[in-house]
């Protein structure tokens, strides 16, 4: 008995269950691959939860698989339970993974079985659909198939309409555009000849696209010619879970369906599916404070058959129950409708796969470490805030860094709202059912995930292209607390920078590295050695940086300045870690940079700084106007050499275009200066008023991009100065602009101590 379905369809699951009933075959045979015969006897587990998936990869090369979907309204999912329930054999017969993976055609992840308009070149649906008067083959397989309930009678009869209408279809069609078909059609009927021998009673569950072939007779020898010569290697197959997400359209998965939980919902739901529906939806909304009464579910039930009637449906469809939700419980707003998408016409239902299901030692493991640190894979995306304080969120934290150094990208590190503290992270978790073929490919580098990231961290640091992608795995390796791989990676860190010249190269690694000796403080691990790498690195850095920054164009003064602001805020982190930087674990060895060493660095960058910030024809007037901007935040130039410098960067003598670049680079730490030193402000104001007519365009897109970064509120402060009374190159504000007199007003200052003590936790002395 050949039982033709549309994969994943609750209609053809309901009819697939009652004609098994009817017919009591002695073998039931699925549409999948032959080798998931070694694991189809989980199917019956207690633990074995849908939607979950075959998953046949490459013993070899992991990255080539197929998946094979089942969620719990697939016909092929209802067979597989019924046949497990009754101690019914069950073989899955289509054309071997081995095959299908060697030639890059594995069709679990794409197949529908010849009806679906995804991978059908000729959509059997949209004709069928044609022939009945619709336009729409979703609405028409809706109305002729999944909301039609079973009334008694001969079971078996839906399946012999539908075979005769897919015959008719093979007929003027052939395969549909699916060249290998053949192939699979041919292993299909090869495998069922061997059934036939062992049991009178066979049932066939399969794409209704293929009936028409599998009941063809055909010679075995020529089915055997068209399997004889394909291409073929080793597999491994089990069983992972899924998730709806994944089964809708939207996801990529080409066999898929556009609403997975609607269709669930259709399957599970003993009676009155749409009063059922539209109680979920009630809930849904309440849930997110939207005020929703018992009336407002029986209004919405009740024009959605109102609806139903008038568009000739037999049963009120998506369509139907979503334009009523709209209507009677949104307003008329499509917002809360996206949520009522996701949650419930999808869904984030994640099946879940019993202990006993074959599975790489890796993955074993991390469902070990999954379980210990209670953290639950989930396919709904959420938040996840740590506090590495604390010994459970340190070890999570952990579990992720090591995962994404093994390229499984489970979680993704955001931005933390509680704050910016090295003891706070913040991750945002959706568990994606390709990380399981992840998780296979990288077994090859160990059975447990500490040692698989460690292992992959060493091969990274070999292979790394350059010094800052070393400096970045340092860093990478002390936050998934990689100590067995630190070695290998200072090793290759020391060789690279002992030979990297470039200034750069160096500017661009230290930051990460800086960044390491924080997390290695704060996390506990011994950060010792990575800060004498760093000292290093800023020693040389001070000593090439002007050399380095002469003669660069535009685009390299550009990268320069990025990398400047980048190494000041380093080198002034590294300052500024003490003892505490170098010297984590207290023991004296562990403490090479006394306090002297460390000021005498500090000392030797504010000197790189001095040296950018002169005059020089060579240094770009962005690097020199960066680097002025930099001494002057951290108290190493008064206010007025500072107003020097720019009086000499904005004096006739300089061209226009190398005078906006020094402002550029000046003013890239915020425009707030402007704002309060009208001096400075003055400079800018009278150098902008005498620039020459025929310059002036060519001058003001570069103060425009500068300008840009500014706040809203800073340049309307800074437009407004500038109406009201800014004078002269000396920068003088005239008196009548309050807030910005020429002298320091003692009443106003003193006004502002009593806030100021409270918020530094400082008391009031005499």
């Amino acid at each position: 008995m050949l039982l033709g379905v549309r994969h994943h369809g609750p209609g053809s699951a309901r009819a697939v269950r009652a004609a098994l009933d009817q017919y009591g075959p002695g073998v039931v045979l699925i549409e999948g691959p032959p080798e998931g015969d070694a694991v189809v006897g989980l199917a019956g587990d207690a633990g074995m939860r849908p939607p979950v998936a075959l998953l046949a990869h490459v013993v070899d090369e992991p990255m080539r698989a197929g998946f094979w979907p089942f969620a719990e309204f697939s016909p092929e999912w209802v067979a597989i339970r019924w046949a497990s329930a009754r101690g019914v054999p069950v073989r899955f017969i289509d054309l071997p993974a081995a095959n299908s993976l060697a030639s890059g055609e594995a069709q679990g992840a794409g197949d529908t079985g010849g009806v679906d308009a995804d991978t059908v070149r000729v959509d059997p649906l949209a004709v069928l659909a044609e022939a009945a008067g619709y336009d729409d083959p979703e609405r028409w397989w809706e109305d002729a198939v999944e909301h039609r309930a079973s009334a008694g009678g001969d079971a078996l009869a839906p399946f012999g309409a539908l075979a005769e209408a897919m015959g008719a279809l093979r007929e003027t069609y052939g395969d549909g555009g699916h060249a290998d078909d053949a192939a699979r059609e041919a292993h299909m009927r090869l495998r069922i000849r061997e059934a036939r021998r062992e049991h009178e009673r066979v049932a066939v569950v399969c794409g209704a696209w293929h009936v028409p072939a599998l009941g063809e007779r055909v010679a075995v020898a020529a089915d055997r010619a068209v399997l004889k010569g394909l291409p073929k290697v080793k597999v491994e197959v089990t069983w992972v879970p899924w998730t709806h997400r994944r089964l809708s359209r939207a996801s990529g998965y080409g066999a898929g369906i556009a609403s997975p939980g609607w269709y669930r919902h259709l399957f599970a739901a003993p009676d009155r599916p749409v009063t059922r529906w539209m109680t979920k939806v009630a809930g849904l909304l309440r849930d997110e404070d939207l005020p929703v009464s018992s009336a407002h579910v029986i209004e919405a039930v009740r024009l959605a058959d109102t609806l139903a009637v008038m568009r000739g449906r037999p049963l009120a469809g998506l369509g139907e129950t979503t334009d009523a939700v709209r209507a009677v419980m949104c307003d008329g707003s499509d917002v809360p409708l996206r949520l009522i998408q996701d949650r419930l016409v999808v869904g984030d239902e994640l099946g879940e796969v019993p202990d006993e299901a074959p599975a790489v030692p890796l993955a074993r493991d991390l469902v070990r470490e999954q379980r210990r640190l209670r953290l639950k894979p989930e396919a709904l995306e959420r938040e996840l805030a740590l506090d590495l304080r604390k010994e459970t969120d340190a070890g999570r934290s952990r579990l992720l860094h090591r995962l994404r150094l093994l390229g499984i990208g489970w979680g993704e590190p955001v931005r933390s709202r509680a704050g910016t503290g090295t003891f706070r992270e913040t991750w945002r978790l959706r568990w994606e059912p390709e990380l399981s073929v992840r998780l296979a490919e990288a077994g090859v580098w160990g059975t447990t995930v500490r040692s698989a990231a460690t292992a992959r961290a060493e091969d990274e640091a070999v292979r790394a292209a350059s010094l800052a992608d070393v400096t970045g795995l340092a860093e990478r390796c002390l936050l998934a607390d990689l100590p067995d791989a630190l070695p290998v990676v200072m090793r290759v860190l020391a060789d690279r920078a002992a030979l990297d010249a470039d200034v750069a190269h160096l500017a661009a690694a230290l930051p990460a590295l800086v960044r390491s000796i924080r997390y290695g403080d704060v996390r506990g691990t011994d950060a010792a050695a990575l800060g004498e790498v760093a000292h290093g690195l800023a020693e040389r850095i001070c000593v090439g940086l002007p050399p380095a920054c002469a003669g660069l164009d535009a685009e390299g003064s550009a990268a320069m300045r990025l990398h400047l602001e980048a190494v000041h805020r380093a080198v002034g982190l590294l300052a500024g870690e003490g003892d505490r930087a170098f010297g984590a674990q207290g023991s004296p060895a562990a403490q090479p940079l006394p306090g002297e060493a460390r000021d005498g660095m500090q000392e030797r960058w504010t000197g790189a700084l001095r040296s950018l910030s002169g005059w020089s024809a060579s240094i770009s007037g962005l690097l020199r106007g960066a680097a002025t901007r930099l001494l002057m935040d951290d108290g190493e130039l008064a206010a007025d050499e500072v107003a020097r410098l720019m009086g000499l960067a904005l004096s006739r003598g300089t061209a226009p275009q190398e005078a906006a670049a020094w402002i550029e680079g000046f003013l890239a730490g915020g425009g707030m200066l402007l704002v309060h030193d009208e001096r400075l402000l003055g400079l800018v104001d009278g150098w902008l008023a005498e620039v020459p007519g025929e310059v002036f365009e060519d001058v003001l897109p570069l103060l425009r991009r500068t300008f840009a970064e500014f706040e809203p509120g800073v340049r309307r402060s800074v437009g407004e100065l500038v109406r009201r009374g800014t004078t002269g190159t000396a920068g003088v504000v005239a008196e009548a602009v309050t807030g910005f007199g020429a002298g320091l007003d003692e009443m106003r200052a003193d006004g502002v101590l009593p806030a100021l003590r409270l918020l530094l936790g400082t008391e009031e002395t005499a």
